[in-house]
Formats: structure tokens, C-alpha cells, sequence
């Protein structure tokens, strides 16, 4: 034999098949091959081989000595390729103490992950996690290193490099707050008055909200003032809830500042489309056990959330 490349590696499973069997007819049955074909690719192991390999004797078909030689070699990388091409270990979450990092964003992990996490550590109870925010290195960077698992809540209008997949994961409506004292704002507000109003808007590197609702006004020929940009969600309702500002955001959010400040819920306009959450994780991994599992949880997760 020159060389591999010029060898037709299927016929080491014939070889290892005969070599078992020592019957044309049984090995053929074995190998779902008619004695034909069987006989066909024997011919070609002894031509490749340059040896008898089998030969037939008064007990039936005898390996020469280069077959004996050569059948432990083949058995163990025949071996070594079928554990190789065996699937991947199935990810155990009862036993498993693996960290997962999440990169997400405020809404996530103030309405979603504690709710999330306590569920999950009933039956994995030796996971755990760790949150980051959702930055462009996380994007860019961090998925494809598998320095974060997954990105959890970024707006489906969000831009995202190659190699990325992002996948619809949740909806969510959108409501405005204001202050209960502020005479400016009714129980709803149309898309005119709302871009009237003055703003606080969450400065979320993501653009989850801001690109949405900005693109919004932008087709009706309209924009709207920000007086303040806020890193978190607290911070900004406290600033509604002190001035005739309003703020939109995912009503779940807007429900626990209503029971935390004086602040209330205010229809937006019809044309504010609603919130479109994602899962995003890289392509390398989405098919590893553990990242499959993760995904198949948080996307049951938003389905018992949305109901």
C-alpha cells in the first residue's frame, strides 16, 4: 500500500469482519453487504495489502500471519474512531457543579434570574452562575473565548457579529411610568404627547430600549428630549418619580417600582412595538450538552413567565 490516502479506509471493516468471522457468507450478513460485494472488497484488501490475508484450508478460511499482525492494529483504531464519533456525554444536571456565566441585562437579572436560579437549584442543585453585563467584548470576544455562556435579553434589533447565533426567546410589553403628582400625563399617552414629554432613559450599553423606541419616533418624523441617562433601573424611576419625567419599560419592571415609589403605569402610544428578547449564544458551542441544556431551561423558563 503507497499510501493511506490511496486506501479505502471502510475496508478495515470488512477486514475486521472476516478476520472475526472467517466466513464470506456470515461476515457479508454482518455487514449488510451481498457475498458478491463481500468477495469484491476482500479482493481489494489483498491487492492494497499485497497478501492472501485469508486463505482456505481444511478448517475453512485461515489468516496468513500479516493479517494476524495486522488486525490488532486495526481493531484499536476502529476502536479509538467509534469512541471518537461516539456522541458527546449528555450533561448531568443533578450532579454537575458547573459555573455558567450570563451576560444579560438589568431587566433579566432584577425580574427573571432570581425566580430562574431557585427554580433550577431544586434539581441542579450544585450549578451556579455568574452575571456580567451585556457589553460589545462580550459579543465580539467573550462568547467565541467561552468567557460567557450565554446572553440572555439583548433586543432582537441589536447588530451581532459572525459566528453568533441569536435565537427569539421572550416578549415583552412595553408601559410607561410617571410620577402620581405630574399634571402632564394622563392614564395614556399618544405618540405626539409622548415625545412631548421629558425622558429619563437607561444609559444600557446593549441599546435595548433607546434603539427601539428612537426608530419608533423617527417614522412618524418625531424625537424626543432625555434629561437623564441612568446606569440602573432604581436610580431612574427614582428621578420619574421626583419630576414631571416619564420613562418606558418592560411593564414586570414598572410593576415593582409602582409598589416601591409614587409612581404609576401609563399606556404609551400604540406605535411603541413591543420589547423582542433573545437568547445569543457562538455557533461553537451551541451544540455542547451543557449549553443545550441551559438554552432548552430558559427557553421553558419564558414560556411558564409568559403565561
Amino acid at each position: 500500500m503507497r499510501s493511506l490516502r490511496h486506501f479505502d479506509l471502510n475496508l478495515l471493516l470488512v477486514f475486521e469482519t472476516l478476520m472475526r468471522e472467517r466466513h464470506v457468507t456470515r461476515a457479508a450478513e454482518k455487514l449488510h453487504l451481498s457475498q458478491p460485494a463481500l468477495s469484491h472488497a476482500l479482493k481489494r484488501l489483498r491487492e492494497a495489502l499485497d497478501d492472501p490475508l485469508l486463505v482456505r484450508t481444511e478448517q475453512g478460511l485461515q489468516p496468513t500471519p500479516r493479517a494476524m499482525a495486522l488486525l490488532p492494529v486495526v481493531q484499536q483504531a476502529l476502536a479509538s474512531l467509534q469512541a471518537g464519533l461516539a456522541p458527546p456525554a449528555s450533561f448531568e444536571p443533578a450532579t454537575s457543579t458547573r459555573r455558567f456565566t450570563l451576560a444579560t441585562t438589568d431587566y433579566f437579572e432584577e425580574v427573571m434570574y432570581p425566580a430562574f436560579l431557585s427554580q433550577l437549584l431544586g434539581y441542579a442543585p450544585g450549578i451556579s452562575f455568574s452575571i456580567e453585563l451585556i457589553t460589545p467584548e462580550v459579543l465580539s470576544e467573550a462568547l467565541e473565548q467561552r468567557q460567557v455562556d450565554m446572553v440572555v435579553g439583548l433586543d432582537s434589533q441589536s447588530s451581532l457579529p459572525s459566528g453568533v447565533l441569536q435565537t427569539p426567546w421572550m416578549h415583552e410589553e412595553l408601559v410607561c411610568l410617571a410620577a402620581q403628582q405630574n399634571p402632564h400625563v394622563g392614564d395614556a399617552l399618544a405618540l405626539e404627547e409622548f415625545a412631548r414629554q421629558p425622558h429619563v432613559e437607561l444609559a444600557d450599553i446593549s441599546g435595548l430600549l433607546p434603539s427601539r423606541i428612537e426608530s419608533c419616533l423617527a417614522q412618524h418624523g418625531l424625537s424626543r428630549r432625555v434629561i437623564s441617562k441612568n446606569l440602573n433601573y432604581i436610580a431612574a424611576a427614582r428621578v420619574v418619580a421626583l419630576t414631571d419625567a416619564i420613562i418606558t419599560l418592560p411593564r414586570q419592571m414598572a410593576e415593582r417600582f409602582v409598589a416601591m415609589l409614587p409612581v404609576r403605569m401609563v399606556a404609551p402610544p400604540e406605535e411603541l412595538p413591543a420589547l423582542a428578547m433573545t437568547l445569543i449564544q457562538h455557533s461553537l458551542y451551541a451544540n455542547a450538552p451543557e449549553n443545550v441544556w441551559l438554552y432548552n431551561e430558559l427557553t421553558a423558563f419564558a414560556k411558564s413567565a409568559s403565561r
